[in-house]
């Protein structure tokens, strides 16, 4: 069964963690933070990167999302944040102003959609010349990486070949963002690979624990208990150690200015 984002059981699963130094280091290299008076995080989640756009020098942050229930989670996860702001709204029609933002992130955001061409239209309209929008997401190869001590999800997969057509289904390949990006108007597109870590667990009890309660993880929702309970054993027996374990994620990440 699909995760539903719009009911109040899930309206705290993405506000559990803080975006990583390797994911602020990623973005620094792409834009210049200190710069930005005005940016814009649509499929905002729990509020993790709209509170890290502006722990790096964002002035003012507008978190967007298409789920009230997952806005109120962010509401309480941000609540020492002055300058960021929500507003419910879809990617494909934000209800904003036009050239209003200097920079634009959707991270996780565009394998829920099937049209990219008006998802990357609403983003042209609503950012200034020489606005920079920020787009993070998998491609299917990023999605079949092998299992391995830091990479847990590859072990999804090895577990449950049937989620393989599932993952891969819905993530769009580089060529057609970049593609679609194009035929939009952006310009100076660049692409790049980032392994992001997502969490560092005490040890392998802390991970399992995590994983369980199906935190943050869509695609887990797409296993019933007993095939959890399954992947769990699975990993249990595939990860040896029971030290500190990062976990990391592969990502690919398009920058492309208006």
């Amino acid at each position: 069964m699909e995760i539903d984002f719009h009911s109040p059981n899930n309206r705290s699963t993405y506000t559990t963690r803080n975006a990583d130094n390797s994911w602020v280091a990623a973005i620094k290299s792409l834009v210049p933070i200190e710069d930005i008076s005005k940016a814009i995080d649509i499929g905002c989640g729990g509020g993790i990167y709209s509170k890290a756009l502006s722990d790096m020098g964002a002035s003012s942050v507008t978190a967007v999302d298409f789920s009230k229930a997952i806005i109120e989670g962010a509401k309480e996860n941000c609540k020492e944040y002055k300058n960021i702001s929500f507003k419910h709204g879809h990617a494909l029609e934000t209800g904003l102003k036009s050239n209003e933002f200097n920079l634009l992130l959707e991270r996780a955001l565009i394998h829920h959609l099937k049209d990219l061409p008006a998802c990357f239209t609403e983003a042209y309209r609503i950012l200034e010349h020489d606005g920079t929008y920020i787009i993070q997401d998998r491609t299917p190869e990023d999605c079949l990486v092998k299992g391995s001590n830091r990479h847990i999800r590859g072990y999804f997969f090895e577990c449950f070949p049937k989620l393989i057509e599932k993952e891969t289904n819905r993530r769009h390949a580089s060529s057609f963002v970049i593609d679609s990006l194009k035929k939009v108007g952006f310009r100076k597109i660049e692409e790049v690979t980032l392994w992001e870590t997502r969490k560092v667990y005490d040890n392998k009890a802390k991970l399992l624990s995590d994983l369980r309660e199906r935190t943050g993880r869509s695609i887990l929702h797409e296993l019933d208990d007993h095939e959890l309970i399954q992947l769990l054993a699975h990993i249990d027996a595939s990860i040896l150690t029971d030290h500190t374990i990062i976990e990391e994620d592969r990502w690919t990440i398009w920058k492309a200015v208006k």
